[in-house]
């Protein structure tokens, strides 16, 4: 029951609002710009924790790289020195890394492509904002939207200094 009079406040407030927002386009034009500002912050975030991602998958296939090139010397050493059981044990190991490294590899790929959606949807609403711009009346809007853009590189810098 409690659930049913919890939404029925949400509808009583969403029409409220609707409303107000139809008397008053300016003050629909800054909410939409507002939410423009916080989705291109959350985009940043995201881009840059992408970012982070990627280095750590880089990394990994570095290392992994390193691993497998060790493994290939043994495995020719032991060849070499008639060590076939132990050359056939290293050799399934080596298939493991290399199972490793493929899997990183992927994941590097999806990473790449979750780091292009989000730069397509930055430049979206790149091109939403100057239409919106050349529409807002004031300098309110266009002050917000920069206070935005400050608060997110603020924000990206702290992070690259926690990283470093």
């Amino acid at each position: 029951m409690s659930s049913a009079w919890f939404e029925d406040l949400e509808q009583q407030l969403n029409a409220r609002l609707e409303r107000f927002l139809a008397d008053n386009p300016d003050q629909e034009a800054m909410l939409q710009e507002q939410e423009q500002v916080e989705r291109r912050r959350d985009l940043a975030e995201r881009r840059l924790q992408l970012q982070q991602q990627a280095e750590r998958e880089r990394q990994t296939l570095l290392h992994l790289a390193e691993e497998i090139r060790q493994w290939q010397a043994r495995i020719t050493r032991a060849r070499a020195a008639g060590a076939d059981d132990l050359a056939a044990r290293a050799d399934a190991h080596l298939a493991s890394l290399m199972d490793r490294g493929r899997l990183a590899w992927d994941q590097l790929g999806r990473i790449g492509q979750s780091w292009e959606a989000v730069n397509q949807e930055l430049d979206q609403l790149r091109a939403q904002q100057g239409q919106t711009r050349g529409r807002s009346s004031g300098g309110t809007v266009e002050l917000e939207r920069e206070w935005a853009d400050f608060e997110a590189r603020q924000e990206l810098e702290q992070l690259r200094r926690r990283q470093s």
